[in-house]
This record gives structure tokens, sequence and C-alpha cells, in this order.
């Protein structure tokens, strides 16, 4: 089977969401995505984009999505923020996941980056050993903090 890696295009954002909400579902959030088709595409396509995206096709068909975005560090300065690599899980082990992983890789060293980072659950051991079989390091005694918009309207609505 041929697999083929290439920028996801406005087209496209139908099939990330769909890969989106399996990630979602695989990730017990099954309710948790918000964002919509008109969302992705206005987001990532402006003059200006808030993301980029990577597509994975297999026999003319989307079955894995890496979405990355740029930030700052104030240790290393600029990163590459990968927030969500998705393989379809009837495509998972024919390395949709390496070849994603790989481009990402290959476009923060363009971008002179000076981190490449992600999140990963705690129980997806496969996902962990993916990961550090590749060389990354995963910083288990960190913790990920999230203020959701409800958390953020409530912390205003005390500092008022």
């Amino acid at each position: 089977m041929k697999i083929s890696i290439r920028k996801a295009e406005k087209a496209d954002m139908a099939n990330v969401l769909n890969l989106i909400k399996e990630l979602a579902i695989f990730e017990k959030e099954p309710d948790a995505v918000e964002i919509s088709v008109a969302d992705l595409e206005r987001d990532g396509f402006k003059e200006h984009p808030e993301f980029q995206c990577f597509v994975a096709e297999a026999e003319n068909k989307i079955e894995g999505i890496a979405l990355v975005y740029k930030r700052y560090s104030t240790w290393k300065g600029s990163v590459l923020h990968l927030e969500d690599l998705v393989v379809s899980q009837k495509m998972r082990g024919n390395q949709i996941g390496t070849l994603l992983l790989d481009e990402v890789v290959k476009y923060g060293n363009q971008l002179g980056v000076k981190r490449i980072c992600w999140d990963v659950l705690d129980w997806n051991e496969d996902a962990i050993a993916f990961y550090e079989k590749k060389g990354a390091n995963v910083m288990r005694d960190w913790d990920v903090v999230h203020l959701n918009e409800q958390g953020i309207k409530g912390y205003l609505s005390n500092i008022n």
C-alpha cells in the first residue's frame, strides 16, 4: 500500500475533523470537540494561519493527520507544538504515524525551531513507547494545566 504525506488543503478539513473526533473518542472525551470544519478552514488557511496540518493518504483516503503550530519558549526560543498526531484506528501499524512524525520533524527543522513538543496521555503506553523509540523524552514529572473557556470567565469574574 502506497502512503503519501502532504500539506493539508482547505478541502481536507472535513476529513481532518473526522480524525480529530476519532481521537477524542479514543481519549475518552467524545463530546470535547467543539470546533467545526468552518473553524478549521478559517484558522488554517488565512493570511497568517494558526496551524499547519499534514495529512497521510492511502488509496486516495486521508488516514492520518499531524497538526502543528509555532510557539515560544522562554528557555529555548522558537518551538513547534504538535497538537495532534492521529492515525485512523483501522490503519494503525502501517507506518503512517512514523511518516507523519518524520514530516513534522523535517518541518520543525526547516523552521529552525529549538524544540518540538507534544502531550501524550499517561495511559497510552503504545504511543509512549512509539515516541520513546523515536528518541523523544516523555517527561512524566510534568502535569498539563488547562484553563477552559468557563474557567477563563470565572477567573476574570474574580479579578474585577
